[in-house]
């Protein structure tokens, strides 16, 4: 009987599969994430790994698995994995893409309106100072309507982000390395921008981009400079695409007006400055949590696992 070990507690749906087809499952039971060390001990003797995009599956744990035959990545993201290394050892690694991409565009959105009507700052208003009486100028904030949104990365979640701001009456425009045909900006009612250009345009930027060499601190001082000072930032991409030192002194100088960040760059470390600005919204990661999201990803690499140990084609290999 092959044994699958589970690096963190999964949807039900992920185990029930895995066992109803004769496999011998074991999750890591202990509280918070799991440590390098208790992986190490745990995959000795496993053939499949199943583990979140916030475990770091290293060399030293994948020489440590002898029989693993794959790594099958809670996530869209796979840069917690030596997917090179795996790839020398032939072990294939599989994300599971797609299935939460509404999720994704959905907090996107909504911390694009949290911040342009000051939702969460109301909100702690109410409860720790209390509502004054209506005004005509009491606490206003700016619509989203007629805006412009740059959207750094245009995938499947970008790509949702800009059919979902358009619904909203926003004019979108993007950034990613590769333009779009002229048939399909046109179709999305999208525009290319270069991206010093998009930097300077945009009303509110939101990152959609997976984490690459290349986009590390890609928002950086020079970028916050560069930018409207009326204009937002929101990143549900990947922490270290910005540079969080330069944001925050960006934030607190008044450089630009706000920002919502749902990624880290040091995850889940945030730094204490962000707590204390009221134009900032702080959420823990949780753009692809819904229930709806989290099953079909646990389907995937339970069917992953499952077509491994049968010898059927496994899908979503990200290191071929």
């Amino acid at each position: 009987m092959s044994k699958v070990y589970l690096s963190a507690k999964l949807p039900e749906v992920a185990t029930e599969k895995l066992s109803e087809n004769g496999l011998d499952v074991s999750t890591f039971a202990g509280e918070g994430l799991i440590s390098h060390d208790e992986l190490l001990k745990a995959v000795a003797d496993i053939d499949f790994l199943i583990t979140p995009l916030s475990t770091k599956v290293d060399k030293a744990i994948i020489d440590a698995a002898p029989k693993l035959k794959l790594i099958a990545n809670f996530g869209a993201g796979f840069n917690n994995i030596d997917t090179a290394y795996a790839k020398e050892k032939g072990i294939p690694v599989t994300n599971t893409p797609a299935v939460s991409t509404n999720a994704v565009a959905e907090v996107t959105i909504g911390l694009i309106l949290a911040l342009s009507h000051r939702i969460v700052e109301g909100d702690q208003k109410m409860r720790h100072e209390g509502f004054p009486g209506w005004a005509p100028l009491y606490f206003l904030g700016h619509k989203i309507a007629g805006k412009t949104l740059g959207i750094v990365g245009l995938g499947n979640i970008g790509s949702d982000v800009a059919r979902k701001a358009n619904g909203l009456g926003m004019n979108v425009q993007y950034y990613k390395p590769n333009q779009l045909s002229d048939p399909e900006e046109r179709s999305m009612k999208v525009t290319y921008k270069s991206f010093d250009d998009l930097v300077k345009t945009s009303d509110y930027i939101t990152i959609n981009a997976p984490q690459t060499p290349e986009n590390h601190h890609q928002f950086n001082a020079d970028v916050f400079k560069a930018m409207k000072k009326t204009a937002s930032i929101v990143n549900v991409g990947r922490g270290p695409i910005i540079d969080e030192a330069a944001l925050l002194d960006a934030l607190k100088s008044g450089e630009i007006a706000g920002a919502a960040l749902d990624v880290y760059e040091h995850e889940p470390e945030v730094d204490d400055g962000f707590k204390t600005l009221k134009n900032v919204i702080l959420t823990p990661h949780v753009g692809n949590a819904t229930v709806e999201a989290r099953d079909a990803m646990a389907t995937i690499v339970a069917d992953n696992v499952i077509a491994g140990d049968k010898g059927n084609k496994i899908k979503f290999i990200v290191n071929k």
